[in-house]
């Protein structure tokens, strides 16, 4: 089975998009996703990139309103707009999604995780979203926290977010496919696309 890798960091607007689709769209291609998240936050703001800075509300009023449009285009819930932005425990947020990798639920995570952030409005990484989330999936909070919590797990985190700014990787969502990195949801079919290149 081909594979491509999902570099996401869950506070990323853009990366909602992305995580309704990908189940459905990864199954009838037949390819293997591998999760990898990372601060997007910490590798922002070692270059000085602040995406959607209040001084700058034409570009966010235009972020959200293409998202809308393309929630309508992929046929996925269409969120009311704005929604809460931006998160504040986002790397408690990717942490969970580290261990989810290691127990076979983060596609699973991701999906409840960004509905109930930008569906109802229950920020990702909150209380409130882990806990809903947990319940959802099945999980035990109090053992998802303190997993996700734990030195092992920071110290796994932290290095993915070493590796992807070493790959040079610097946005959410990324796909890598080989050496070939393709940034932004509207580059996921490209990178379908390159995958089947001979």
């Amino acid at each position: 089975m081909k594979t491509i890798d999902f570099w996401f960091s869950i506070g990323s607007t853009y990366t909602y998009l992305t995580v309704l689709r990908l189940r459905n769209l990864f199954n009838q291609k037949n390819i293997q996703i591998n999760y990898y998240p990372f601060s997007v936050r910490t590798v922002m703001k070692e270059m000085d990139n602040i995406p959607f800075p209040p001084s700058k509300k034409s570009k966010v009023d235009y972020m959200w309103r293409d998202i809308q449009r393309r929630s309508e285009l992929y046929k996925i819930p269409i969120p009311n707009v704005p929604v809460p932005y931006p998160i504040k425990d986002l790397d408690l947020a990717n942490r969970i999604a580290v261990v989810g990798i290691e127990e076979g639920w983060c596609l699973n995570y991701l999906e409840a995780t960004y509905r109930r952030w930008f569906l109802d409005f229950s920020l990702a990484g909150s209380d409130e979203n882990i806990l809903s989330t947990c319940k959802e999936i099945n999980l035990d909070y109090k053992y998802i926290l303190n997993t996700a919590n734990s030195s092992e797990i920071k110290y796994k985190y932290k290095n993915l977010t070493n590796l992807a700014k070493d790959i040079g990787i610097f946005g959410s969502p990324t796909f890598v496919v080989g050496k070939e990195i393709f940034w932004g949801d509207d580059r996921l079919e490209d990178a379908i696309d390159w995958l089947g290149k001979p």
